[in-house]
Formats: structure tokens, C-alpha cells, sequence
């Protein structure tokens, strides 16, 4: 009981947040080098390398033994949509974060726990009864999500936490990273784009992992693809074959942490807790990286935290508990149902329980 407690319950939370700040710290990383001019085509086709090449000894290492998926089609076509996906999600990410920051990032990403709900409804994985409380609150907390995230795109507001260090940055960046606001613009829209692929990638995970249970092989099979469809792309993007070069070991480090890290480890514990827990319960770990982003931003970047930023990313949050409350209430209804179950088919003596348990709050 023990250990089924800390693989379905403490595990998944531990895996989550280090998720979490390591999405965070990539962004930083990233953010940091893009004073150096690095082509974000580059740094996307060596970052989708650098996983596929970290996951696959891993992946035959720890291969579980099993029959490959019966309906194989289906099962590669879903692949190959979810490398073409993620691929998308990078360059927006990338060009996101060259147009802003960091912190914009993790405010607007608290909208995948309700695009995920969206979409989820829509795929048939959520079910929505509109007279219950529980559904009500998850209708109500996405619609004050996409609110809150048009308010961190269109508002920026004064400044709230300035950079306390003289130099622009902590690490000797050639030019400020203050953005105009219609960059600031840009780059929300480009993190709208990357977390509405991103909400996708989950409910098609979630087919996937369903199909063939093994996590670590479908990440690794998903990250070769990647680089599949990244390489046309990425090439034809930029031309300039000087620019495929990278110029110091700043630029080096950059790739392997967004590769290793950022990208192969991520996935691999998301695509994990998609397993165990479902795609809902991973986007909720989003609200974390707000906290995680405006600390390293400030320390590390030179970033100023901004009113829009802090209004935005309170009102998204609102939301995204609104959602998990009726999840939460959801669950509970369900382990009702299955303990009234229980109840019913063990003995007669236990009616007055059996009647009680036809009195259920929505």
C-alpha cells in the first residue's frame, strides 16, 4: 500500500515541480544566449539531437519487454503528429522567448490546464455534465484562464521588481533584454501557439502511452522523428551554413541543457505522469514556474517583473484551481460511486449505507 502510495501520489508530485523548474531553467539558459545571435533553427535542431541521442541508450537499456502496438499505422501516425507538434512548440518557445522573457513564458503557460480541459472534453476523455458543480467550475476556470492570459499579453503595466545589480545582466550579455511592448505582443502570441501544440501533445500522449505503455520508448521514438522533421525545416529556414556552427562553449552548454534536460527529461516525466495520472494533472503543475521564472529572471537575466505579469498570472491561476477543484470534486464523486459499489455487492445488512449513498452533492 505503501509503495503504490509514493508511485501514484508522491512520485508524480516530486517528478512534476523538477519538471517544472527545469522547463524554467532552459528558458533562462536559452534567453541568455540569445544576446549572442544563435539562429533559434539551429538551437531547435541540435537541442531534438541532443535528446534523441542522450534517450536512446536508455530507451533499449530499460526497454520493457512486450508486443509493439497491434494497429501500427494508427500508432506511428500519432508519432509522427506528435514530433511535428513538438517541433512547433520549440520554435514558438524559441522565438517566443528572443521577442520577451522567461517569466512572460511561465504566465501564459498557466493556459494548458485549460486548453488540456478543452480539448480533452472535445477528444472524449473528460466528461462534462452541465448541471454539475464540478463541471461548472472547469467551464468557468478556462474561460478566467484565456482571460487572464489576454491580460498578460496586452498589458504590461509598470514595473513591480527591478533588477537590483547595476550591470544589465549577471551574465555579460552584449545588449539589455528589455522588450518594446509590441515584441512583448509577439511574444505572447508566439507562447499562445506553443501551448495550445503543447495541450494537443498531451491528448495525443495520452493515445500513445494508452496503445503501448512504455514511456521511455515513446519518447525516444518521438524524439527521433523529431530530428526527422526538424532537419528539412530547420535547413531550409537558415541557409547560412556559418550560422549552423556554434561559437563558444556558452552556446555548447546552452544546446546539451535544453536537450538533456530541458527537452529528454522533461518529456520523459511528463510522459510518465500522462501514464499514471493523466494529461490534467500534469498541466497543473504550470502555476509553479511563474515563481520559479520572475526569481531566475531577476537574478540571472537582468528582467524586470511587471504589473500586467503579476495581474495576468493571478487571474490564470484563479482559473486553473477553479479546474482542479472540480477535478478534485470529480474524483471524489468517483471513489463514492465505487465504494457505494463495493458496498452494494457485499451484503444486504449494510442498506441504510447503500441508501446513503444515493445522496450525492454535484
Amino acid at each position: 500500500m505503501e509503495r503504490s502510495f509514493l508511485y501514484k501520489e508522491f512520485a508524480p508530485l516530486i517528478g512534476m515541480i523538477a519538471g517544472e523548474c527545469a522547463t524554467v531553467g532552459s528558458n533562462t539558459v536559452y534567453k541568455a544566449i540569445s544576446g549572442h545571435q544563435i539562429s533559434f533553427y539551429v538551437f531547435t535542431f541540435y537541442t531534438c539531437l541532443a535528446a534523441a541521442l542522450v534517450l536512446l541508450p536508455f530507451a533499449f537499456i530499460f526497454r520493457r519487454s512486450g508486443v509493439f502496438p497491434s494497429n501500427k499505422s494508427s500508432f506511428f501516425l500519432r508519432l509522427i503528429c506528435l514530433s511535428a507538434m513538438g517541433v512547433g512548440c520549440q520554435l514558438f518557445s524559441y522565438k517566443g522567448l528572443e521577442y520577451s522573457s522567461p517569466t512572460l513564458a511561465s504566465a501564459i503557460s498557466n493556459l494548458i490546464p485549460a486548453l488540456t480541459f478543452i480539448l480533452a472534453v472535445l477528444f472524449g476523455m473528460e466528461k462534462l455534465a452541465l448541471k454539475s458543480s464540478s463541471s461548472t467550475a472547469k467551464i468557468v476556470g478556462s474561460a478566467v484562464s484565456i482571460a487572464g492570459a489576454l491580460v498578460v499579453v496586452l498589458y504590461k503595466g509598470p514595473v513591480i521588481l527591478s533588477n537590483p545589480f547595476a550591470a544589465p545582466t549577471r551574465l555579460n550579455l552584449s545588449h539589455p533584454l528589455a522588450s518594446s511592448q509590441p515584441n512583448w505582443i509577439m511574444g505572447g502570441l508566439c507562447f499562445f501557439a506553443q501551448y495550445l501544440l503543447n495541450s494537443f501533445w498531451y491528448i495525443i500522449l495520452t493515445q500513445m502511452v494508452n496503445m503501448y505503455p512504455d514511456e521511455l520508448a515513446v519518447v525516444c521514438l518521438y524524439y527521433v522523428f523529431e530530428v526527422i522533421i526538424a532537419a528539412p525545416i530547420c535547413l531550409l529556414a537558415e541557409g547560412n551554413l556559418g550560422a549552423w556552427k556554434l561559437k563558444n562553449s556558452l552556446e555548447l552548454v546552452a544546446v546539451l541543457n535544453s536537450g538533456c534536460v530541458g527537452q529528454s527529461f522533461v518529456s520523459a516525466i511528463h510522459t510518465w505522469g500522462v501514464h499514471v495520472k493523466g494529461p490534467v494533472y500534469v498541466s497543473s503543475f504550470r502555476p509553479l514556474s511563474i515563481a520559479i521564472a520572475a526569481a531566475t529572471g531577476v537574478i540571472f537575466l537582468g528582467d524586470d517583473l511587471y504589473l500586467g505579469s503579476i495581474i495576468g498570472a493571478t487571474i490564470i491561476a484563479s482559473g486553473f484551481y477553479s479546474i482542479m477543484w472540480g477535478k478534485i470534486k470529480e474524483e471524489e464523486l468517483k471513489v463514492k460511486d465505487e465504494f457505494c459499489s463495493s458496498l452494494g455487492s457485499s451484503s444486504k445488512d449494510r442498506i441504510p449505507l447503500l441508501k446513503s449513498c444515493k445522496v450525492q452533492d454535484d
